[in-house]
């Protein structure tokens, strides 16, 4: 008999292995699917796991476990409509709220929601299906999802609005981002920051996956954003670079206390992390869509691998 007490983990460890087992189901349903966002995954799993799981007080999810069909567009006769954000917990004065913008990222989100017990699982097995509120690119009837986003940019206009009208009210909570790297192209994103710095809107956090792709290759051969930490400071934001994969890097600037600047985490990242077999496929890795037999046989290898190595963890 072994008396031997287990160690707690630590919040660290949690968040870690939480990160991975994002990756894991998201690859899961890649190969399901037979195609997918999937270094999308791999860039941004700890970044959303230690938000969700360290950094964010959100309520409770007063949303179905398993996401409703899609009810149609809200109007004064379609009482049924839901919006995504209830999968976050009610949205009073002193829950945070959460702004999820590259709405092509939806499944790592849905696998999220998984991860920290917000979704069932088996309300995943509804995506990309007709009629499911679990698209492929979310919307704001999307589990998690609340206004309407994507590459455009406009995500961050309204986190800055909703942020806004919180210091107005008196609110406690606070407004939390996530945005992708790409969107910084679009000149809308570059209003909101300036906005954002003029009315000195300091209860919003912003992460950002800088991990260098869109969907046309590499960024510094579409449209360079860089130097993006020194243009964001020119427009006043505070602005800190961390290791994307390092979840103590990632919670940290999220404990700083406010100082009248809107705050910037710029996640480095890598979207081949944990799945080393994707940078065969650079600078081309916006959606993966197997091209043989033989290659949809090393996914599935690498898949049973990381099946293999959580249920070690779990024991």
């Amino acid at each position: 008999m072994n008396t031997r007490k287990s160690t707690p983990k630590l919040w660290h460890q949690t968040v870690q292995q939480a990160a991975q087992s994002i990756r894991l189901r998201v690859l899961t349903f890649v190969m399901h699917n037979g195609e997918g966002y999937l270094s999308q995954a791999c860039s941004s799993a700890e970044m959303l796991a230690t938000l969700y799981l360290k950094i964010m007080h959100l309520g409770p999810s007063i949303a179905p476990m398993i996401p409703p069909p899609y009810a149609g567009p809200p109007s004064a006769t379609n009482t049924k409509y839901t919006n995504g954000a209830g999968y976050h917990g009610p949205q009073t004065p002193e829950y945070d709220r959460f702004i999820f913008s590259p709405s092509h990222y939806a499944l790592v989100q849905y696998a999220t929601l998984v991860e920290t017990g917000r979704m069932d699982a088996a309300g995943l097995y509804q995506f990309n299906h007709d009629g499911s509120t679990v698209e492929m690119i979310g919307a704001e009837h999307s589990p998690g999802g609340e206004v309407t986003s994507g590459s455009l940019g406009q995500a961050l206009s309204q986190a800055g609005g909703i942020a806004m009208a919180r210091i107005r009210r008196g609110d406690t909570g606070k407004v939390w981002v996530f945005m992708s790297d790409g969107e910084f192209q679009e000149g809308q994103v570059w209003e909101a920051v300036q906005t954002l710095v003029h009315y000195k809107i300091d209860n919003i956090g912003i992460y950002v996956d800088v991990n260098g792709q869109q969907c046309d290759g590499l960024i510094e051969t579409v449209m360079n954003t860089e130097p993006l930490a020194a243009k964001l400071r020119a427009f006043g934001a505070r602005v800190f670079t961390v290791n994307g994969h390092n979840v103590r890097a990632l919670a940290k600037p999220a404990t700083y206390t406010p100082n009248g600047k809107p705050l910037f985490v710029l996640a480095q990242t890598d979207p081949c992390h944990s799945i080393p077999k994707l940078m065969e496929r650079k600078p081309n890795l916006h959606y993966l869509r197997f091209k043989t037999d033989s290659e949809r046989q090393e996914y599935q290898q690498i898949l049973d691998r990381m099946l293999r190595s959580a249920k070690k963890t779990a024991k």
